[in-house]
């Protein structure tokens, strides 16, 4: 809770301050103020006028508002509808589009004569079944020659075009052919085909004269040398509404064209009406009705010609519609009109395509049935609402004779009030019922004066929370003592000033006013003196006095001011008053320093141990943020069990005692790592000691190439075969390159050393180096010791290139760990083996080792963070609520078989914030990204190999389930693990695995 909250923790009465025990201004009340009703009128009429004005507003603000959501829920609709227009429009387009883009890189664009014109025709039938929405697919010549291919698609276009009954395709020509009278020219032909473009008929149509370089849409193509597309027509031979769409192929010497149906647009956007009554149609700048659900009645006859046009919104016969015409069809917001004797309401939007403009999508929906069910709910509420004030008209009635009737046993009540029985509130209001009129001159006087003088006392004794306390305390006082607010300060650290961090104020309307007097700081004047602790200031503008009582420690060191407001009129200027609140200040100063230094004493303990818990991880780039992300980790679990409402869960409950005793145990985890040696804990290879020395090792193999090369020139001066020596050299030079090869890479500890690599390592380690220098030179007193009883041998020394050294050894000094069962200084219960010294250094025993980097010793060094974590929090004087602490912090490695450390403690043995410690130190262990020894762990192998670990009893399998069904590993993976960790997790099947 904020320490500067401003508001009271329990609900503050409305009225200001109490009147007095009579009621002296009744008598000059006007006649008519001092009529009084039965309580039962007064109820009854309250009800029945309450339920008619919630009625009224009700029916009026649902009906409103729903009228307004169906219409703007319309409008979004239509805006919908449009874009799903505009969107059925590309998808129409742009499939031709694509192809006929396609089709001006087509072989046919070259061919010259009708035969290797024909031999195209697949392709043609290809598009055709590919986009029922194409007509036709044809092209044009610059030398006048035309081949359109269309497919007959029904009965009634076959026999239109005098088709065979199993005619599929219709292929029309105008090409140059030959003929015995005379020489070649341009030919009408008409070929059909069936499905499988096998030839049914072929016929010369002499009056078939087409030439494409007259039409518009090869004209255009050819001028523009670009794409072109015709506004919306009626095509002549399908009586159908399409576009054409042309393009002049890529040598330019023909012009290829698609015509594309719209039928289809017609049908679906019918299927796009709002309600069954929406009209709905698509026009052009022209007014020409391009799109209606019903395209029979958009096309009509061109005057006496035999083809069809397109008809206008005047022609099209729809009230509606053509109601919109004479308002001009122009975007906006929709409008309401009346059409055919009914009221309309419309939506003008634009068609968005990028190749039409002025295309305009024109919908109008009945207003009558969009506004069906609004208008039947209205009806429906009203005459529920007339039943309910009818329901209620004589519950009203009752309630009221009763609560009248149980008024006058308020009297007595007030006599117990009086004989210090504070349990039943009292009225405090005037009110303008008789019986609780009667009362108030009796209870005003005895009123929680007493009770909330007893509510300051037990603030102030069981509170723990400063800032609870003083607000709490603040609230009782203002009311207690009939003041209008008042606010408690508090000495800032830096003591140059004072903190607000209690302000109560009775009128919430005032909170403003009161800012301005009361602030959020207030500054202390140092040449204020300091022995008049009373202060009076008038207000001007308010008839209101402030008493200021400064608040001291024991020793006289100022703590704080308590500020009490009150209206002028009132009797707080006497001696009485001030003296009782000078007393009661005091009782608050000793509660406020008392709380102040549990306070300050818990903070300084919090952060000491965040600072502890900070140096251990900034201490080795090997820990990274463990001991901050771990303690994170099993709070939200134990929260999350302790929210638990079902399961093995359900019953675990903390108190914040416990809560506190739990988080200090989780950031004191790891505690003991501060003991731990830097360079085991960051021993990355094998050799690392205080420093990788490898480089020891790779400058004796420096030293043997030298030797190689110092022997190969004495044996060449001796007059031996330089060829044979030569590849001697080379070979002695590529084995000792080999070897340390070897070596390097069984120091860095990644792979398992088998065996026959410990065999070959021992074998390399025994070739010799001759030793210039004396090896005890210096050496620090520690490593002298160590050499004090290896006799000294003469110089030079043949050295083996690898060793155990009796130096290596370092031996337990007074300092061995009391970690054995049967050592008398283990006080502490730990079950542990002790190897045989402190360190091994050994290069070939370290190199030897099989797995990682570590040997049994270093090991045991890790391992022994945990032991110095029990030993150094045991020897603190924790108090009794946080006794349990150190095994918190110190249990986490132990498992539920018994074979953990330090204590080997079995499951009975475990309580469940040791075990969801080790699950959590486990978690985050495996998901570290900043380990610099491994690399991260993805969630879900992570989370499998800790099913595993359940398997074998090294974790809590119920802790684990609930781990995994609450999602706490998701909450703590989105927080702190990179999204490349985060993968799927198959939770079902780990469960599955566990059982």
């Amino acid at each position: 809770m904020d320490p500067l909250r401003e508001s009271p923790q329990e609900p503050v009465p409305a009225h200001g301050t109490r009147p007095s025990s009579s009621d002296p201004g009744a008598a000059e009340l006007p006649w008519w103020r001092r009529i009084t009703v039965p309580f039962e009128v007064v109820i009854a009429s309250v009800v029945v006028s309450a339920m008619l004005l919630l009625t009224v507003l009700l029916v009026y603000q649902v009906g409103t508002g729903a009228r307004q959501a169906i219409i703007a829920a319309s409008d979004d609709s239509a805006q919908h509808i449009s874009l799903l227009i505009s969107e059925r429009v590309h998808h129409i387009v742009d499939p031709a589009d694509a192809t006929i883009r396609l089709l001006a890189f087509d072989p046919i664009a070259s061919a010259t004569t009708l035969p290797a014109r024909l031999r195209r025709l697949p392709v043609f039938v290809r598009l055709l079944e590919q986009n029922p929405l194409l007509s036709a697919v044809f092209i044009g010549y610059s030398d006048g020659q035309f081949l359109l291919m269309r497919p007959l698609r029904n009965a009634a276009l076959r026999a239109r075009l005098e088709a065979p009954a199993e005619a599929a395709f219709l292929v029309q020509s105008m090409a140059r052919e030959r003929s015995a009278a005379g020489p070649a020219g341009l030919v009408g032909r008409w070929n059909y085909y069936d499905a499988q473009l096998h030839l049914l008929d072929s016929a010369v149509r002499p009056g078939y004269r087409y030439d494409p370089r007259s039409r518009p849409w090869y004209a255009e193509a050819a001028e523009k040398n670009a794409q072109v597309l015709t506004a919306p027509y009626v095509f002549f031979t399908t009586q159908e509404v399409g576009i054409t769409l042309s393009q002049p192929s890529e040598d330019g010497r023909a012009v290829i064209g698609l015509d594309v149906a719209l039928t289809d647009l017609g049908r679906e956007i019918g299927e796009l009406r709002l309600m069954p009554r929406t009209e709905i149609a698509v026009v052009d700048q022209d007014q020409r009705v391009l799109a209606y659900p019903d395209m029979s009645r958009v096309l009509v006859r061109d005057g006496n010609q035999p083809s069809l046009k397109l008809r206008t919104l005047d022609g099209l016969g729809v009230p509606s519609l053509q109601a919109l015409r004479s308002f001009g069809v122009k975007e906006g917001p929709s409008r309401r009109f009346v059409a055919g004797g009914e009221e309309w309401l419309a939506k003008v939007m634009p068609l968005k395509s990028q190749r039409w403009e002025g295309l305009h999508i024109l919908m109008a929906i009945p207003t009558r049935e969009l506004l069906a069910d609004v208008n039947e709910n209205l009806q429906r509420q009203v005459w529920l609402s007339l039943g309910l004030i009818a329901l209620m008209l004589p519950f009203g009635w009752l309630a009221g004779r009763r609560v009248g009737r149980s008024l006058s046993g308020l009297a007595t009540q007030a006599q117990a009030l009086a004989r210090f029985d504070f349990r039943r509130p009292a009225q405090r209001r005037m009110s303008p019922v008789r019986e609780v009129r009667a009362l108030g001159q009796v209870m005003d006087r005895m009123s929680d004066t007493i009770q909330e003088f007893l509510h300051i006392t037990h603030h102030i004794s069981a509170e723990s929370r400063m800032d609870l306390m003083l607000s709490s305390v603040l609230y009782e006082l203002v009311r207690a003592t009939s003041c209008t607010g008042g606010a408690v300060y508090l000495v800032e650290a830096q003591r140059a000033g004072l903190l607000r961090t209690a302000r109560y104020c009775e009128d919430p309307e005032q909170q403003s006013r009161y800012a301005e007097h009361l602030p959020m700081v207030f500054f202390i004047n140092p040449a204020e003196p300091q022995d008049g602790d009373r202060h009076e200031d008038d207000d001007q503008t308010t008839p209101q006095r402030v008493l200021r009582v400064q608040l001291r420690t024991r020793d006289g060191q100022p703590l704080g001011l308590l500020v009490l407001r009150y209206r002028a009129d009132q009797q707080q200027d006497d001696v009485h008053f001030r003296a009782f609140v000078e007393k009661l200040s005091g009782t608050l100063s000793v509660a406020i320093e008392t709380r102040s230094l549990i306070e300050g004493q818990k903070k300084l303990f919090d952060a000491v141990i965040r600072l502890l818990a900070d140096a251990i991880d900034a201490k080795s780039p090997y820990t990274g943020g463990h001991c901050e992300r771990v303690p994170k980790l099993a709070e939200s679990l134990m929260q999350r069990m302790c929210e638990a409402e079902e399961g093995p869960f359900a019953p675990v409950a903390m108190t914040d005692a416990e809560r506190y005793e739990f988080r200090l145990g989780a950031w004191l985890h790891d505690c003991g790592k501060v003991t731990s040696p830097e360079h085991i804990i960051d021993k990355a290879t094998k050799l690392e000691a205080l420093y990788n020395r490898i480089h020891e090792v790779r400058m004796r193999f420096e030293v043997l190439w030298r030797d190689a090369e110092l022997d190969y020139w004495k044996q060449y001066v001796s007059g031996v075969d330089p060829v044979r020596l030569q590849r001697e050299l080379l070979q002695r030079r590529d084995r000792l390159q080999e070897e340390f090869a070897f070596v390097a890479r069984s120091n860095v500890g990644g792979e398992f050393m088998a065996d026959a690599d410990i065999q070959r390592l021992t074998t390399i380690g025994r070739q010799v180096w001759q030793r210039h220098f004396d090896d005890r030179l210096g050496l620090s007193a520690a490593e002298k010791m160590r050499l004090a009883p290896v006799p000294v041998r003469p110089l030079p020394a043949n050295e083996p290139l690898l060793a155990d050294r009796p130096e290596h050894i370092v031996r337990w000094g007074a300092r061995k760990p009391p970690v054995e069962v049967g050592n008398p200084a283990n006080l502490w219960g730990f079950d542990m083996v002790l190897p045989p010294q402190e360190a091994h250094l050994g290069e070939l025993h370290n190199l030897s080792i099989q797995r990682g980097t570590l040997t049994a010793e270093d090991r045991f060094k890790i391992n022994d963070h945990i032991v110095q974590t029990i030993v150094m929090l045991s020897g603190l004087p924790f108090p009794p609520h946080l006794a349990r602490v150190p095994s918190i912090a110190g249990s986490h490695h132990e498992k539920l078989d018994g074979t953990g450390y330090p204590r080997r403690l079995k499951a009975s043995e475990l309580t469940l914030a040791d075990r969801v410690m080790t699950l959590a130190d486990i978690f985050e262990a495996l998901t570290a990204s900043d380990r610099p020894y491994k690399p991260p762990k993805t969630l879900s192998e992570s989370l499998k190999i800790m099913g595993h670990m359940v398997r074998e009893r090294h974790i809590d399998a119920e802790v684990f389930r609930f781990f995994l069904c609450s999602g706490v590993w998701r909450e703590y993976a989105e927080q702190f693990l990179p999204a490349a960790q985060r993968d799927a997790v198959d939770v079902e099947a780990i469960l599955t695995s566990m059982n």
